[in-house]
């Protein structure tokens, strides 16, 4: 099958285009699936630079995120049969088990979700990983409740623009802050009803006066460094501070926040999958599943920026590394 490697640590010309055999199946309650689409997640450029799940494995398929067809079911899987359209999270750390790269991938049967109805392969492929993290960080983390004012950095990101969606879902006031006039429009047309342009803007400023000087409930962080400090500052006393990134936090910023009583927490989805932990795991089939009739009911939607074909990888890895798309990137595969 064409799959395109991981062939050392380095800069996205590592990846290249390669002919591997089609993977076998472990054992009978995994499904080879043939992929359609795969998306192209900043995870993935983080393992190609540094590959700090699996070191000294070469070469390695990445991507987490799939979508495509049960092309054969195990003797005991009872959830899924050849023919089945599926989208799921899974492999992509490294490692032995292959990524979404490729033609083919196997996965566990309980890691499998029904592709949404209606939906394209490329979106569907495009949703896994944005899903489970904005999912996890604010109804896990954050437990937000209706009515509470929650702010997403980089609402027009791949997590960002399905956090706000999913905010809204629950029932919270969103605002966003973006880096231009074009994702500002494209956040208020998810439901955000504040755009601040981190270019121009304060954002602690804004959103004290969004709030009337109270502070947001909810921050969450997809950017580090200084948005996450000067996030502490945006919020209320007794809020939440949830990131997906390591903090630079040192003692002034602790007592900060400690001085306000925050809880600062901190999402990483890809856990279950690099510990092997089987019962997280198949909470996050149970968020695939919510998710995909959330799209199905035109209540969730996943922005697919650009799809690229397979071989232009690199090519996804650089725009990807640039930290300023919009939606998704995705790649297609023959």
């Amino acid at each position: 099958m064409k799959a395109i490697v991981m062939t050392a640590v380095g800069n996205p010309e590592v990846l290249q285009t390669r002919e591997i055999p089609i993977p076998e199946l472990p054992d009978e309650s995994h499904c080879l699936v043939r992929l359609a689409a795969a998306s192209v997640n900043p995870l993935d450029c983080r393992i190609r630079r540094l590959n700090m799940f699996h070191p000294n494995y070469f070469p390695a398929v990445l991507g987490c995120d799939g979508a495509g067809v049960v092309e054969r079911a195990g003797s005991e899987c009872t959830r899924f049969k050849p023919g089945d359209e599926v989208y799921f999270f899974n492999g992509g750390l490294g490692g032995a088990q292959g990524g979404t790269y490729a033609q083919y991938t196997v996965v566990h049967e309980a890691y499998l979700a029904r592709k949404p109805t209606g939906s394209s392969m490329q979106e569907a492929a495009a949703l896994p990983l944005v899903l489970i993290t904005a999912w996890e960080a604010l109804v896990f983390r954050a437990e937000i409740e209706p009515g509470q004012r929650v702010l997403v950095h980089g609402g027009a990101g791949g997590v960002g623009h399905i956090a706000v969606q999913l905010a809204r879902f629950l029932r919270a006031r969103v605002a966003a802050t973006v880096g231009s006039d074009d994702k500002a429009a494209f956040v208020r047309s998810l439901g955000a009803e504040l755009a601040i342009d981190y270019t121009e803007q304060n954002f602690v400023a804004e959103i004290k006066t969004w709030t009337e000087r109270e502070g947001a409930d909810v921050v969450l962080d997809t950017v580090g460094g200084e948005t996450f400090l000067r996030s502490i500052d945006a919020l209320r006393i007794y809020g939440r501070l949830i990131t997906l990134l390591s903090t630079p936090i040192d003692l002034a910023h602790v007592n900060k926040a400690r001085g306000r009583n925050l809880i600062i927490g901190y999402e990483g989805m890809v856990s279950p999958a690099a510990m092997g932990n089987h019962r997280a795991r198949l909470a996050q089939t149970r968020i695939l599943e919510q998710g995909a009739r959330l799209v199905e009911q035109g209540k969730l939607k996943v922005t697919v920026g650009e799809v690229l074909p397979l071989e232009r990888a690199s090519d996804a890895h650089e725009q990807v590394e640039t930290g300023h798309t919009q939606g998704k990137i995705v790649l297609e595969i023959p």
